[in-house]
Formats: structure tokens, C-alpha cells, sequence
């Protein structure tokens, strides 16, 4: 569900309370469409004009900024720090958010600023207003050309987008419902008739209204009765009154586990197959919808290329390695061509040239049968038994030879399939740059001498903690998985690994001592879930004392062999592992000890 006018509504009078009179210190920007105000009180708002995300709410998740920030982000700074909120509102049944700041200019005089969100789809916006309302500048200029209705460029005066000529569905009367519903087509959907009709509704809500008044969201015009249209409106104005009341719940619909759709009421047309799911607040709603979302577009935005060259690169392999093995199954029959070689040397006596074949007794066959010999008739009895050995030699030469190169092929399609989960789990700019430098090691990645030089941070690896109190170190790529498991860790520590399935190194920080075996089953959780099999259930994970885990010389990055293991079997969640990281808790966890306990 996109947000609609209700939903911003909700949101906004949540916020409202929280955010007055606070001062801005920070103005960030994590990407080209996201704007994070950091409020005093340790507060975070988000404000986001990403055409599939446009929304506004303070959130907990925190993003890696770029090296150098935007030009937008710097105007804001210049503008907004220092300045206080002074209110929050939203114009009419606008999908917009208006901040109005109370700021002091470089002349020390009190002036105001506004940051205005609209969050209308592909033309959503954040746009940056002086005092007398005139636009200083917004992420999206828009010329006229590419709106001859309204622009949107620096020196403007702000003006709303353009009125609908919908009414909004807090407004009108029974009447005015009726005769809209009579000159509807009849064949028209009854969900989209109510956004034909009015606007403030989402396409959700409208299918949920209809569903409410005739028990089938997907009710034609024509198959309304006059009981469910008087059914439908009465719905209308139940929404009204939820409006006009502030009665709003912060409502995520899951499938199967996984945050689908949200809303602001309980949403009951799907009936089993989602659960309505009421969240604490409507920003904990936004940051639990969108954190999976937004995971996966920085990877698609910033991983793209490396996604791209590292796919390429195991499709070669595989290819490659497809060839091989269909080139030493053929040399498995080697054997026949020597035994071809000796019998023509046998029955020399009795050949002569010109012969197309040769037909003689198998003395290599237990029953004695028959053999036909394929013969170059251009060639002498001596020539055809010299070129089946010389064929046998190549073969067994290129038997040994495939065998070295199909384990080189075989361990570079692992670690290939081990960088592309890497990608999948990657957060941070950081962690895609640590990857690319990682394949450039590795010669999957050429060097450019055209590359801009990038401010490298070093990176840590993530960590938990266990309900217990033990301190739990997750590897985010593999030179980052070979560091933790020959560098970092204590050989008493335990290592943990899905087994044979890629994923991250996992170090619980045990220093000998025996482990609690719920503690344990944490941090096999926790391997799982940072591994390809995060959706699978029962997964298999290997536990062993570092000590008993070695990297073979020659071996790729995060490759390791192990023994003396044992396995348990779990099922990742999501929810455990948010509430066992660490980082949000404090740079030391909270106060808990960075060893395990005593």
C-alpha cells in the first residue's frame, strides 16, 4: 500500500507531539532520495521522496552516509541546523507534509524556513522554502516542460499541486453518493468507482470499503444491491468519523511472517492469508515495512555492477566446468584405446595397409570374444598402432590435467556463489566497496586508473548479544570471515557455519567456558540467518572450537576446513535477531561485559 492522505494524516498527529520545539543538529543524507533530520532527544526523522517509498516518520534503522554529501544536504544544513520545529502539518487531503522551522539567518535575525514532503508516487518531492515562501530548492526541479501546469525550480513562489476535481471522501453528502454511484458505468469495479469518485483513499482502503459492504472486494457496480450500496456509504462514513476522531491503528498485514501491506485500520479482505499485526506506533510500522525494501534497492542500486560481474563470472565457471567434466568423462575410456594399441601390435603379422578395420580375438575379454578395431586405411598397421597410443597418452595426460582444473573451477564457483550472498547481505556502502576490493584481489575484478579515490572506513563485524550475556561477532564478507576466524578469535572461542551452504563466519566469544545450549542455539540462529538458507527451516549448522577450524594454503578468501563439529539443527527469525543486535543498545552493548560471562 502506497501512503495515502490518511495514513501521512495518522502519521503527522503521531509525530506532531513528538517533534515540537525540538532543535535540528544534524541534517543527513543516506541517499538520493532519503533526508534524515536528527533531532535533539536522540530523535531521527526520516523524510523520503523515493517514487515507490514516499512517506515521513521517525525511525531507528541507521544508514551509512556517503563520503561526501549531496549538494541538497548541504543547503539543508546551511538553512535548517540550529533551527526548531515549529509545527507539522498537512494542507487539506494533500499526500504532503509541511515543517515549518523557526531558524535564525547568518545576520542573527529570526526568520522561517519550510521543508515541504509531497509523497505522491513518481512525482514525489522534498522541497526547501524561505520565509516568504519561496522556493530555495528541491531534490526534483521540474521545468515546464516537463510540467506545463506547475513548476517546481528555485525563485518560485510555492504553490500546491494542482486540485483534483474528485472531492475529498470526507466531504458530501448520501445524495451526492447516490447519483455518483447511478451514473457510474455498470461494469465498473465498485473499489474503483470510489477512487474514481473521491480522493484521500487508497486502492486497499477502497477494495476494504466495498468488502465491508457486500463481502467481496470484488464487486462490480452493477452487482451492488441496494442493501451493500447503502452498505458502502455507511462504510464512507464510518472512515469519516475514524478521521475526524484521530482513531488510527498502526496496522502491518503479514504473509506468512513477512510484512506485505500496511494500513491504518484492520484490513479483513484477505481473511487467512494475512494477519493483521498491530504495531506499537506508526514509525515502528514504517521501519519494520520498508527495512527489507530498502535493503534490497541499495543493493539493487548499489551492487547492481558487482551483482552483474560476479553472476557472469560463475556462469563462465559453470560452463567451463560443464566442459570439463564431459571432457573427462570421454577420457574414462582410455583404457579401450590402449587395449585398440596392443591388439593391432599383436596382429601385425597379418595385416596389411589399406585395411579399414581390423577383426581379432580380445585376449583382454574373460569370454574370449571378438574386437573390431576401427584403421586409418591411409596409414600402416604400424601408424594406426602408434596413433592409439598416442591417443590413450593424451587421454590419460588430460585426465590428471581436468582433475587439477575442475577443483580450481569448483572452488572458484563456491566462493563466487559465497560473494553473491555476501551481496545480498551487504548494508553499507562500505560493505560493497570492501567486496569489490575483495574480486579485485581475487582477479575477478580488473583495477581502473580512472577510479576516484573513495574514503575507505574500516568496517567491524556485526555484533549480538545472546539472552545469556555472551558476545556473538557475525563476518559481513569473506576477507572480514578470514580475520574473524584466524585473527580475531580466541582458539577456545566456538566457530559457527551452515553446513555446506554458503554464509557468514560466526564467533561466539565462549573463551573455553561451557556455553549455555540455549545461548548456543542463538548463534547457530544467527549463522543461519546470515546464510542462503535465512528462509529455510531446520537448517543444518556446524559448531566446532576454532581451534579445529584451519584455511588451507592456496585457499580463497573464507574458505576453511574444520573438524571435531557438532551440528544442530534451527530455524532463523527475523525478530530474535533484531532484538540480539547490539549495535542499537549503545557502543558497548548496553553496559554488558565484551567477554563472555563469568
Amino acid at each position: 500500500m502506497a501512503l495515502d492522505a490518511v495514513c501521512l494524516r495518522a502519521v503527522l498527529e503521531e509525530l506532531r507531539p513528538q517533534l515540537l520545539d525540538l532543535r535540528i543538529d544534524k541534517v543527513q543524507q543516506p541517499s538520493r532520495d532519503q533526508v534524515i533530520l536528527l533531532l535533539r532527544g536522540n530523535k531521527r526523522l526520516l523524510l523520503n521522496a523515493g517514487a515507490g517509498s514516499p512517506r515521513i516518520h521517525l525511525t531507528e534503522l541507521l544508514r551509512d552516509n556517503p563520503a561526501e554529501p549531496p549538494m541538497f544536504c548541504m543547503l539543508l544544513r546551511k538553512h535548517l541546523v540550529g533551527g526548531r520545529v515549529e509545527s507539522l502539518t498537512q494542507p487539506g487531503m494533500e499526500r504532503a507534509a509541511e515543517l515549518a522551522l523557526r531558524v535564525t539567518d547568518e545576520f542573527g535575525r529570526e526568520s522561517r524556513r519550510y521543508l515541504i514532503l509531497e509523497a505522491i508516487g513518481r512525482r514525489s518531492n522534498l522541497i526547501l522554502l524561505d520565509g516568504e515562501r519561496r522556493i530555495i530548492d528541491c531534490l526534483r526541479r521540474v521545468d515546464s516542460e516537463m510540467s506545463p501546469e506547475r513548476q517546481v525550480l528555485p525563485g518560485l513562489f510555492y504553490e500546491l499541486p494542482p486540485t483534483h476535481e474528485k472531492r475529498p471522501f470526507t466531504e458530501g453528502t448520501e445524495e451526492d453518493f447516490r447519483a455518483a454511484l447511478a451514473a457510474a458505468r455498470p461494469e465498473r469495479q465498485a473499489d474503483a468507482f470510489l477512487l474514481d469518485t473521491y480522493f484521500g483513499l487508497s486502492p486497499l482502503v477502497a477494495r476494504e470499503l466495498v468488502f465491508q459492504a457486500a463481502g467481496d472486494s470484488g464487486k462490480r457496480v452493477y452487482e451492488l444491491t441496494p442493501e451493500a450500496a447503502s452498505g458502502l456509504w455507511q462504510a464512507v462514513m464510518d472512515l469519516r468519523r475514524r478521521v475526524e476522531e484521530g482513531d488510527y491503528q498502526p496496522i502491518c498485514l503479514c504473509r506468512e511472517g513477512k510484512a506485505a501491506e500496511f494500513s491504518y485500520l484492520p484490513i479483513r479482505q484477505y481473511g487467512e492469508l494475512m494477519e493483521n499485526r498491530e504495531m506499537e506506533s506508526f514509525s515502528a510500522l514504517m521501519d519494520t515495512f520498508y527495512e527489507s525494501r530498502e535493503r534490497e534497492e541499495r543493493t539493487r542500486q548499489r551492487g547492481q555492477d558487482l551483482i552483474r560481474s560476479v553472476t557472469s563470472a560463475r556462469d563462465r565457471c559453470r560452463r567451463k566446468l560443464n566442459q570439463q567434466r564431459q571432457e573427462f568423462a570421454r577420457c574414462q575410456d582410455r583404457d579401450r584405446l590402449r587395449i585398440s594399441g596392443e591388439i593391432i601390435t599383436a596382429n601385425l603379422y597379418r595385416m596389411e595397409r589399406g585395411q579399414s578395420k581390423l577383426v581379432a580375438e580380445n585376449y583382454y575379454d574373460p569370454e574370449g570374444g571378438e574386437i573390431t578395431i576401427p584403421l586409418d586405411p591411409l596409414l600402416t598397421p604400424q601408424q594406426n598402432a602408434a596413433k592409439y597410443y598416442k591417443r590413450y597418452t593424451k587421454a590419460r595426460t588430460a585426465e590428471r590435467y581436468l582433475t587439477e582444473q575442475m577443483a580450481i573451477a569448483e572452488r572458484d564457483e563456491a566462493y563466487l556463489e559465497s560473494v553473491l550472498e555476501e551481496l545480498r547481505q551487504a548494508e553499507t556502502e562500505q560493505d560493497f566497496l570492501d567486496i569489490r576490493e575483495e574480486l579485485r584481489e581475487n582477479g575477478f575484478l580488473k583495477r581502473s586508473g580512472k577510479e576516484k579515490n573513495v574514503l575507505k572506513r574500516a568496517t567491524k563485524p556485526r555484533e549480538f548479544r545472546t539472552s545469556g550475556g555472551w558476545r556473538v561477532l557475525v563476518g559481513r564478507n569473506n576477507r572480514q570471515n578470514d580475520q574473524l576466524t584466524t585473527k580475531t578469535a580466541d582458539y577456545r572461542d566456538l566457530w559457527l557455519h551452515t553446513r555446506k551452504i554458503h554464509g557468514s563466519h560466526v564467533i561466539l566469544c565462549s573463551g573455553g567456558q561451557e556455553v549455555p545450549e540455549e545461548d548456543l542455539r542463538q548463534a547457530a540462529r544467527l549463522a543461519a540467518y546470515f546464510s542462503q538458507a535465512r528462509d529455510s527451516a531446520n537448517v543444518p549448522v556446524d559448531c566446532a572450537a576454532v581451534r579445529y577450524v584451519k584455511k588451507p594454503a592456496g585457499a580463497r578468501p573464507g574458505m576453511v576446513t574444520y573438524t571435531n563439529a557438532r551440528t544442530v539443527y534451527v530455524t532463523p527469525e527475523e525478530a530474535e535477531v533484531k532484538a540480539l543486535f547490539t549495535e542499537r543498545r549503545g557502543k558497548n552493548g548496553g553496559g554488558v561485559r565484551d567477554r563472555s560471562p563469568q
